[in-house]
């Protein structure tokens, strides 16, 4: 199967309101995402209208809180999303009216929702059952500090699927983050989980991909018993609501395929840029594959991959590994 992620993606606020109910905000990679066989996103911010605004009057200028028109979730069904996360910082903007609104409208353009506190979401294809499972750090969120629970969550995906996704949504904020420290990160006070632990941990209990949002820049990836972890796509688009600088305006869309064990097979990096209000479009320049194959590199030694021609690369010493035995889910 292929599957392509995207990071981070608002779909209007406050601060600006995309043309055409967001239709033309993923353009640029639409063509790869509708290709794919499961495409999937993080959804800063809710779509709807009302709840309690966690951003009082006067509140601290790093509060942000993003809202944008049901109708806008037709941005999502555009590009041939097919899944979104909510495990994140941003899906309680506007409490749990802004998120079950989040849902349905999400759900009216007939893409599925994961990441709330224990829940495992199922797409079936025609010959595998793919099940995704978000994580953060809020307690609307499957929590990424809890280790043992995520534990028995992935493994328990892992027996009603053939393949297992796993969404994390953590670490640290700003340009100075495209590292991945082996610690803790504490980010305005909150405490955002160790993410190497975590997605090791999760690779451990049966996710065949682990996939990352939440520093808003690209971070690097490894692949550990043969299943790809890509720690932070950074944004992929908003519309006015991102800091936009030098390295905050990296960004990428991941293609990966993986085998029929779920094993990383191959899988592409497509450098994006972008424009001042948060748009992608196509770098000719591939910033996006020389930040990913230099901090994969400097954070993981020969666990860390390369990008070559757009192509994901591992390292040379590579082998695939053996097919690891699991649980016939059906089909």
């Amino acid at each position: 199967m292929t599957f392509a992620w995207g990071g981070d993606v608002t779909l209007g606020s406050s601060y600006g309101n995309p043309p055409d109910l967001a239709r033309t905000l993923l353009s640029a990679v639409a063509p790869q995402t509708r290709a794919a066989d499961l495409a999937a996103v993080n959804l800063e911010g809710t779509l709807g209208s009302g709840g309690p605004a966690k951003c009082a009057p006067g509140a601290s200028s790093t509060c942000f809180a993003f809202q944008a028109p049901a109708a806008n979730a037709a941005g999502l069904q555009a590009a041939g999303i097919d899944v979104v996360n909510v495990a994140n910082n941003h899906a309680y903007d506007f409490g749990a009216t802004g998120l079950d609104q989040t849902v349905r409208a999400v759900d009216r353009q007939g893409i599925a929702v994961t990441g709330r506190p224990g829940e495992i979401t199922v797409r079936r294809l025609p010959l595998a059952r793919v099940a995704f499972l978000g994580f953060s750090a809020y307690p609307w969120a499957s929590s990424i500090n809890d280790l043992r629970g995520a534990r028995a969550q992935i493994a328990a995906a892992s027996r009603r699927a053939n393949v297992v996704v796993v969404f994390l949504h953590a670490g640290a904020e700003g340009s100075d983050q495209t590292h991945t420290p082996d610690r803790d990160e504490i980010a305005y006070g909150e405490h955002r989980g160790n993410t190497r632990a975590f997605a090791h941990a999760a690779i451990a209990a049966g996710a065949d991909l682990v996939v990352g949002s939440g520093p808003h820049v690209l971070r690097g990836m490894e692949i550990d018993h043969g299943r790809l972890i890509a720690y932070s796509l950074g944004n992929l688009a908003g519309y006015g609501n991102f800091g936009i600088g030098p390295v905050t305006g990296i960004s990428a869309l991941l293609s990966v395929q993986l085998g029929p064990d779920g094993a990383f097979a191959s899988g592409t990096l497509s450098s994006l840029r972008l424009s001042r209000l948060g748009v992608p479009h196509a770098d000719p320049a591939a910033a996006a594959a020389r930040l990913v194959t230099r901090v994969s590199r400097e954070d993981f030694g020969s666990a860390g991959v390369s990008v070559a021609g757009g192509r994901i690369v591992p390292h040379a010493g590579y082998q695939p590994p053996p097919r690891r035995p699991r649980a016939h889910a059906g089909v």
